[in-house]
């Protein structure tokens, strides 16, 4: 199922690429961000009936030409390949995430996220895509019992499973599986070229018409309800993000994985700064500081930066987030 213009588009100089996961909160800035650098784009949604996916999509700049929205089933290869053949390069950014603990985490979580991730590495080696972009997660990164003392969080840490299990972070699980198989499926196949982004908590401004997980914890933490985030590391604005996988997508030299934020910072840092920013709102203040082991550090995304990404301040996010949620309504 499918609306809107058609692939082959002489309007789009950089060629058409695939955005799976386009209506969520990253994929819209992302798309929104292709069609302004003058990319085709495939977009996939989960319902194609539905116009909460595709209304905010199809009123951007340039959709009416050069982007073409797909319905999805990521666990259906063919459904995949439908979405990917004819691609350039692929962004893959949809995976499940769940507000409330999942009843069956290996079926609502597990299984999709690792099973869609290899689809859509499949697809691509079949379809002769050159680069794939993963959007994985800082989650894939910690907690790690076995990280240094006192050293910066980086790319070379992964989050250990097994602890992730024990406290019911499925999520986490979900990503760093999901990862691994997609390093393990990319280091077979020649040719596929594999490089992953690792945002942090993504905030700012939203596109869609309705909040995601990571936009939900902080609007709750604005309302006055207290937040536990024992593996919070710092965050980043969507818009950097969507900046970040166009950079990695359009520089060869680019490998491996990419620490993605601002700065890494403590959930009491978070609190507090927000806490200050807003006084007439009952942001509640972290009172005991849980997080001895991050180590906090300024521009922790150093492969990042030197791709040309600048990070946008954390007050100016924070403020942008706010004011999008004051527009809207929802405080």
């Amino acid at each position: 199922m499918e609306t809107a213009a058609g692939d082959d588009c002489p309007a789009a100089p950089r060629g058409l690429v695939c955005v799976t996961g386009g209506s969520g909160f990253i994929g819209s800035w992302l798309v929104r961000r292709l069609l302004d650098r003058g990319y085709a784009v495939r977009a996939t949604v989960k319902n194609i009936q539905d116009e909460r996916e595709t209304q905010h999509l199809e009123a951007l700049d340039g959709a009416a030409s050069r982007l073409r929205l797909l319905q999805m089933d990521l666990l259906d290869p063919a459904s995949v390949r439908a979405a990917v053949e004819g691609a350039r390069g692929v962004f893959h950014l949809t995976s499940p995430v769940t507000l409330q603990l999942p009843q069956d985490p290996e079926k609502e979580l597990l299984e999709p996220a690792v099973k869609g991730t290899l689809n859509v590495l499949r697809a691509a080696r079949d379809s002769g895509v050159g680069r794939v972009v993963l959007k994985s997660s800082k989650a894939a990164m910690v907690p790690n019992p076995d990280w240094p003392a006192n050293k910066i969080i980086d790319d070379d840490s992964w989050a250990d499973v097994e602890i992730l299990r024990k406290l019911k972070l499925w999520y986490g699980v979900s990503k760093t599986l999901a990862e691994k198989a997609a390093w393990d499926f990319a280091a077979r196949e020649e040719g596929l070229q594999l490089v992953v982004i690792n945002p942090g908590m993504v905030l700012g401004p939203l596109l869609t018409p309705s909040v995601n997980a990571s936009l939900h914890w902080f609007l709750k933490l604005l309302q006055g309800q207290k937040m536990d985030m024992d593996l919070y590391m710092g965050c980043v604005d969507v818009r950097d993000v969507a900046h970040s996988l166009i950079a990695l997508y359009e520089s060869p030299s680019a490998q491996g994985r990419h620490l993605c934020m601002e700065s890494v910072e403590r959930l009491v840092d978070f609190s507090n700064h927000v806490a200050d920013l807003y006084p007439e709102l009952p942001v509640q203040r972290v009172k005991e500081d849980k997080q001895g082991w991050v180590v906090r550090a300024r521009d922790p995304s150093k492969k990042l930066i030197d791709l040309g990404i600048r990070f946008t301040p954390f007050n100016v996010t924070i403020r942008d987030t706010v004011d999008c949620f004051r527009s809207k309504g929802l405080i």
